[in-house]
């Protein structure tokens, strides 16, 4: 676990064709530790109301605990999520833009631990999500 943290850019050309890319996920920052990312709150992530969906949070958590895990693992193995648990604190809405901040809580060999921080523009937590990854072989 001593390899060089990939290129913040090279993460992001990865994210950009999938589904991550489609929800509009955008890296600031990447750690061995910790990623920091954004999100703008379109209409079509949202609830009727103009709240961001759920899953919308989930998903993203997911994505960064993901990336962190990817830029931890060693070449030739891949990463699944097993486990992911939601606290949903307050919702964010339509137009605005929501950062998630996913710390390492525990970073081994077969398994990492993430544990996601989602706040709204304003700083308010609007969820906590925590993660086991699974390391695999690719």
């Amino acid at each position: 676990m001593t390899q060089p943290v990939p290129a913040l850019e090279a993460v992001q050309k990865i994210l950009d064709p999938v589904f991550p890319g489609l929800m509009g996920v955008r890296l600031l920052t990447l750690e061995p530790e910790r990623v920091i990312a954004e999100l703008v709150v379109r209409p079509d992530l949202c609830t009727v109301g103009g709240i961001l969906h759920g899953g919308a949070y989930m998903a993203f958590a997911d994505t960064l605990g993901a990336v962190g895990t990817l830029i931890n693992m060693p070449q030739g193995k891949r990463t699944t999520t097993t486990d992911s648990s939601t606290k949903f604190i307050s919702g964010a809405r339509v137009n605005s833009a929501v950062t998630g901040e996913s710390i390492a809580l525990h970073r081994g060999r077969t398994t990492m631990v993430w544990q996601t921080t989602i706040r709204s523009a304003e700083g308010k937590l609007c969820a906590v999500v925590t993660q086991t990854q699974l390391i695999l072989e690719a």
